[in-house]
Parts: structure tokens; sequence; C-alpha cells
């Protein structure tokens, strides 16, 4: 069977805007709420060629204080000669005080681009908005972790190339 030619000029297929359904909004919702309610802070779906990426920025605000220190028991001696009564306790070190910047996903921890490249922060700084503060590797993805406002960073709380759970604190800030 022989074919008809048409006279009119084939065009490529062009791409149509993916469409959001009501459906699709309520699941969207759903995932907010099970966000919330299970305190995570990003997720990122694909599916079907649609990639959905949803961030929480409420800020949280967590207190840092220092583990408490260890009580030993008291060795009492009577003073003789040669020997001097024990010297009191020095004052306990300050606490730190500050919140907890806190990895937003599961992977491994750097501080820099490559083993060569300056660190992205260091103790001291002080941080704005969108300033990229580390990286963390997960799944063969280096993600950068941005700063989502301004604050100064007091102490680095994980070392180098370590693995970091989500939620775990990286800097202590203020």
């Amino acid at each position: 069977m022989a074919r008809k030619r048409s006279d009119k000029p084939i065009s490529p297929a062009t791409p149509q805007p993916a469409r959001t359904s009501p459906d699709r909004i309520h699941q969207l919702e759903r995932l907010i709420e099970l966000m919330v309610s299970k305190d995570v802070v990003e997720v990122e779906l694909e599916e079907a060629g649609t990639r959905w990426r949803v961030r929480r920025t409420e800020p949280q605000t967590v207190t840092y204080a220092a583990p408490a220190a260890v009580s030993l028991p008291q060795m009492t001696m009577a003073p003789s000669a040669g020997y001097a009564a024990p010297a009191a306790p020095a004052a306990a070190a300050a606490e730190p005080q500050g919140e907890t910047f806190k990895s937003p996903m599961l992977g491994t921890f750097y501080r820099a681009a490559s083993p060569e490249a300056e660190p992205f922060a260091k103790v001291g700084d002080k941080v704005t908005i969108d300033r990229t503060l580390c990286i963390i590797e997960a799944m063969k993805v280096m993600n950068e972790i941005k700063a989502e406002r301004e604050f100064e960073i007091l102490d680095i709380l994980v070392k180098n190339g370590e693995p970091v759970e989500f939620g775990q604190p990286l800097f202590l800030i203020r």
C-alpha cells in the first residue's frame, strides 16, 4: 500500500509546559505538612520528568551547651610535712553560647571545594545570606550548603571528610 505524502511541513513536537493539577497541589501540601511534622528541612523529588525541591526556611533556634563536667570523688588527706592541701578547683570554663547550624542532609562534610582550596568558612567569619559554608556530598553529588541569614561562626563542630547525619550540628553560630 502506497503512502500519500502530505503537503504540510512536519514540525517537531513543541514541549508543553507542565501543568500543575489540583491533585498535584494537594500532594505538595501533604508533603509540606509531613515535613513540618517530622521536622525535615529539605526534600527533593523527581518523577515523570518533573523535579520538585521543597525547602523550609523558618529559623531554628537551638542553644548549645557543653556536656556537664564529670564529678570525681574527693580524696581527703591529712596535711603533713611536705604536702600541701589540695588546690581549689579552677573556675569552670565559660560554656559556649549560641545556636547551631544543622546539616540539612546526610552525607560527607567538606570545608572546601578541594583539598588545596581555602575553606569556605572559618571561625570568626561574619557570614552573609547565600554564602557557601561547606559542601555535603550525598550519593556522589556535591551539595553547596549556604547560609539562609547573617551570623558569625563561633566554632566548627565537624572535621573535614567526616560523615554527617541529617540534623547534626555543623557550626556554632551567633
